[in-house]
């Protein structure tokens, strides 16, 4: 489920009318039952393009809501939906022909469809967006540093998700989009990036460790006391972080070293000792 920077649990972007994309590839697929040998390899290969156009879809739109989140970032590297609205436009088209249609009204029904998904979804970004004076080695040190600090975010939240517990998944969502606070401040001011570094790789990737060490463990043995320092090193994480957050947002980077030698020994309590960059 993609969540947006700030703003606590969203809906997945990927949403109601890119899963009915993966309507038409099934129902193709049990009509070619009754076309005989080649109407069946033909409408099962013509299924099989437009499943995967349904799945580039989904990936594409995911990756596009990411992009409009971020402050920086590149223009996903490979055009998903561009691709979906393009394998929509051969599926069809094979559907026709598995159908007796003739080779030319194949070919326009096939662009009707590839016309009308770009209508539908539209198309990936195109262009690399950059913050107000951003030169695109600072774009690819901090896309470096967010994208890292995004994937220790989410497999933080998967530990805590196989627990099944919903009110230690809220107070990850605190932290996290606590976290992200951090994210959009380093992403509006690159010079905020070796202030921020430290937060968002090395301790970041201490709370992960502590989250998965913390679910292996709850899973065997829902000790309270256990689940209690947990919640407590949530709590000083997010305050830790916060705390951070504001001083670069009023340009104070004073006082940096306490504040890490306070996260390096709450994660310490927890059996965890990051490395420094």
């Amino acid at each position: 489920m993609q969540r947006l920077p700030g703003r606590g649990r969203q809906h997945d972007p990927a949403g109601f009318r890119a899963n009915l994309m993966w309507l038409p590839p099934v129902l193709l697929a049990f009509g070619a039952l009754d076309e005989g040998a080649a109407g069946l390899l033909l409408g099962l290969a013509s299924a099989g393009v437009l499943g995967l156009g349904a799945w580039l879809l989904r990936d594409g739109l995911r990756a596009e809501a990411v992009y409009a989140t971020r402050e920086t970032a590149k223009r996903p590297a490979i055009p998903r939906k561009i691709f979906a609205a393009t394998l929509a436009g051969v599926g069809i088209a094979g559907a026709a022909l598995m159908h007796g249609t003739d080779t030319l009204s194949a070919v326009l029904y096939g662009a009707a469809a590839g016309v009308l998904h770009v209508a539908s979804f539209g198309i990936d970004p195109l262009r690399d967006k950059l913050a107000e004076g951003m030169d695109p080695i600072q774009r690819d040190r901090v896309a470096r540093v967010v994208n890292e600090a995004e994937a220790y975010l989410a497999e933080m939240m998967t530990h805590i998700h196989s627990l099944g517990d919903r009110r230690l998944e809220l107070k990850v969502i605190s932290f996290q989009d606590t976290a992200r606070g951090m994210i959009h401040s380093v992403e509006s001011d690159p010079r905020d990036l070796t202030a921020a570094r430290k937060y968002l790789g090395v301790y970041l990737m201490g709370a992960r460790d502590a989250a998965e060490k913390f679910a292996r463990n709850y899973a065997h043995n829902a000790d309270a006391g256990m689940r209690e320092d947990f919640e407590a090193l949530l709590v000083d994480l997010e305050e830790n972080f916060a705390s951070r957050t504001e001083a670069m947002l009023e340009n104070n980077r004073g006082d940096l070293d306490i504040e890490i030698k306070v996260l390096r020994d709450r994660l310490a309590l927890e059996g965890l000792k990051p490395k420094d960059e």
